[in-house]
């Protein structure tokens, strides 16, 4: 008898072991997948960056090339007006029409003729003068556009290449922890005396139940914090204090991810059965992913950080599910699927949360 107590406590030692071995390699490439991710983002900024100042530069040259053709054109006018005045009006020429002239009228008409063509020469010198000092500005800030550009093209490129070794990296940490794992699944089903399949889908639920807890008590940590600091500025000023919401969901770059809601849904439509679910449900959690991702497996939240179809938050939390969580839609779907089971009990109360919070969460 105490022998098989003791052989009982060595195996639920080398469980926890094993368990523990999991957990660790699991973390291990959820840091790697969240540094690429990170990395991603950034070089998705870098590129609107550059593609925003590329833009502002080539506006401002098209607009200092035009300036100075305005600037031309003046020029070139005010010196055909110059040498009208020098022909008609020089003092020699006017001495001698004044003293030959026939008809005063007509030479005091002449003479209002010329001072308004005087006055005209003067306002085509001003305008070619303005449109001179705006060519010249216009011309600074287009090549101090052309610098940013410059400058943002080499940090794109740095950008971009910090990306690419991250997700180098991490997709070797993929490699490297889908072996192991495996591994580890396998032992675990041996000391279990049941299927590796069967013991990954239990330890999935066993961690995203913790995770699940681990946020309840942080939520109902920030509330509490929330609710302090709201009723100190009420104190303070003698009005209540507002919240804000997040924001929408952009699709960062697709390097090493296949988006495709359509096989994303065919996949959840094979799995949700292991939980009892069936049609209905199915056709919850399509609105459900539907409305957080469009069940894109790229589908980033820039404000809060959630990822993927499910819109895990953190994004590596989907690490319980696989490590390739930031590139493969099933493991994504996997650990949604889990998460609501957990959570909720079924998409359908899922979804029906969901629209009942405003902003929309799950």
């Amino acid at each position: 008898m105490q022998r098989a107590e003791g052989n009982e406590r060595a195996a639920a030692a080398q469980v926890r072991k094993v368990q523990a071995a999991l957990r660790s390699v699991q973390a291990d490439a959820a840091e790697k997948s969240q540094a690429a991710l990170d990395a991603s983002e950034a070089a998705d900024r870098a590129e609107a960056d550059l593609a925003s100042a590329a833009q502002a530069a080539t506006a401002l040259r098209t607009q200092a090339d035009s300036a100075e053709r305005t600037a031309a054109r003046a020029q070139e006018r005010a010196g055909q007006l110059a040498a009208t005045l020098y022909r008609d009006g020089s003092g020699n020429a006017m001495t001698a029409r004044i003293a030959t002239a026939d008809d005063p009228g007509q030479l005091l008409y002449q003479l209002g003729a010329m001072d308004q063509l005087s006055t005209t020469w003067e306002g085509v010198l001003d305008d070619a003068s303005v449109a001179g000092r705006t060519a010249a500005s216009l011309h600074d800030q287009a090549e101090r556009a052309e610098a940013e550009r410059s400058t943002l093209a080499h940090a794109a490129e740095q950008r971009s290449a910090a990306a690419r070794t991250a997700s180098d990296t991490a997709e070797q940490a993929v490699t490297d922890t889908r072996q192991h794992s495996d591994e580890l699944y396998a032992q675990l089903a041996e000391l279990k005396d049941t299927t590796a399949r069967t013991q990954r889908r239990y330890e999935l639920g066993l961690q995203v139940a913790a995770q699940k807890a681990a946020q309840q008590r942080a939520r109902e940590q920030a509330a509490a914090a929330e609710a302090a600091e709201a009723a100190e500025a009420a104190a303070a000023t003698g009005t209540p204090a507002a919240t804000s919401g997040g924001s929408g969901t952009s699709y960062p770059s697709t390097d090493g991810v296949v988006v495709d809601p359509a096989g994303a849904q065919a996949y959840a439509r094979s799995a949700i059965g292991a939980y009892g679910w069936g049609a209905d449900q199915f056709s919850c959690l399509v609105s459900l992913w539907n409305q957080e991702s469009g069940w894109r497996a790229n589908a980033l939240n820039a404000s809060s950080g959630a990822y993927g179809i499910p819109q895990s938050l953190p994004a590596s939390k989907m690490a319980v599910a696989g490590a390739d969580w930031r590139t493969n839609a099933a493991t994504q779907v996997d650990w949604g699927l889990a998460y609501i089971h957990d959570a909720y009990g079924s998409p359908c109360a899922a979804w029906g949360h969901e629209m009942s919070v405003d902003p929309h969460w799950y």
